[in-house]
């Protein structure tokens, strides 16, 4: 269990206990039925209490409310690509047959190049619509617009070097309408925040400090990476109208940090409540990258790649204060959830 549970079951368990003894000493179902209400309205005000609310829907910060034009049992695969022309056929082929995918959105950075949109429709029909999107710059950013063509709540992001089984991708969306609020992918990372105040960007294994290490075991993540993972459609509305502008120049000076700003950001919206990601162990996620006719290799093979995103963080903390990352050790397979200290 997660470390950010509500601390109330023992007491409404409690609760619930004494009135079902005396529910069965009177022989009042009434009495019981009464009483598990009772129960219930209580569970829901004190989760509410408490909670920044939105002036513009009297509701609390960090929840979301359905669109009535929006499709709830569906998502929008949003996938951005850079000079891999071919793979990306590969994928819109393998993606496309997943029933619960509304749509796909091809963010084609490759400026000056036509998308392969004959290519694509060569073979029609195909299961779901594809919009290519040609950007006029090439920007790691574009993928976080929100599109028009997006019909969804659930927006899943992938790159456009690995391929999630469909499996994994169905699963994660069912765990996603749990967590809706949160990142929900495939990819976690963590943080560390030195006794001088300087954070520092790794994988699970990177050195923590030993009170966390007490707490959460050796392999607890503080980011959830959105390279393949599902967001909410509100998340890239508030991406485009409340990150300023200087965040944006930092992740188009370095090409490098748009899904740290992406976690800050909805770390801040949650203000601490729970952690900006649940990670959802894949069965089946393949690198393609090799495979790639052009060669072209991501910006994770460079040297400087992790040193680089350290330096993101940093630079985040100056805009934003002390980042809001709490940390978490839940780990979702398709077999079971544990709180994984391995």
């Amino acid at each position: 269990m997660d470390s950010w549970r509500m601390p109330t079951q023992g007491v409404r368990i409690s609760v619930i206990g004494r009135y079902l003894r005396l529910s069965k000493r009177q022989g009042g179902l009434f009495l019981l039925v009464f009483f598990l209400f009772l129960v219930f309205l209580a569970f829901c005000v004190s989760t509410l209490n408490g909670l920044p609310v939105d002036k513009s829907t009297g509701l609390p910060q960090g929840s979301f409310v359905g669109h009535h034009n929006l499709l709830e049992q569906k998502f929008t695969l949003v996938l951005q690509t850079f000079n891999r022309s071919d793979l990306l056929i590969k994928l819109l082929n393998h993606y496309s047959g997943i029933h619960q995918l509304s749509r796909i959105i091809v963010v084609w950075n490759n400026v000056g190049e036509p998308p392969p949109v004959n290519a694509w429709r060569k073979y029609d029909p195909h299961p779901v619509p594809v919009h290519f999107i040609q950007q006029d710059h090439n920007r790691m950013r574009n993928r976080l617009h929100p599109f028009s063509e997006i019909d969804t709540e659930a927006v899943l992001i992938l790159d456009d070097d690995i391929l999630v089984s469909a499996n994994d991708i169905t699963f994660a969306f069912s765990v996603w309408q749990q967590f809706s609020d949160q990142i929900v992918g495939f990819v976690p990372r963590k943080h560390v925040l030195s006794e001088n105040g300087v954070y520092t960007y790794g994988s699970r294994e990177l050195e923590a400090h030993p009170r966390d290490v007490l707490y959460y075991g050796d392999r607890y993540y503080s980011l959830v990476l959105i390279g393949a993972a599902f967001v909410h459609f509100d998340y890239l509305k508030m991406f485009k109208t409340t990150v300023p502008q200087a965040v944006n120049d930092l992740i188009d000076e370095t090409q490098n940090c748009d899904d740290l700003v992406f976690n800050v950001m909805v770390g801040k919206a949650l203000g601490n409540r729970k952690p900006t990601g649940v990670y959802v162990r894949p069965s089946d996620m393949r690198n393609l990258e090799a495979e790639a006719e052009s060669g072209y290799k991501g910006m994770w093979h460079r040297a400087d790649h992790l040193l680089e995103r350290s330096y993101c963080l940093n630079r985040l903390a100056k805009v934003y204060g002390q980042l809001q990352l709490p940390y978490s050790k839940l780990e979702i397979t398709q077999f079971s959830s544990s709180a994984c200290n391995k």
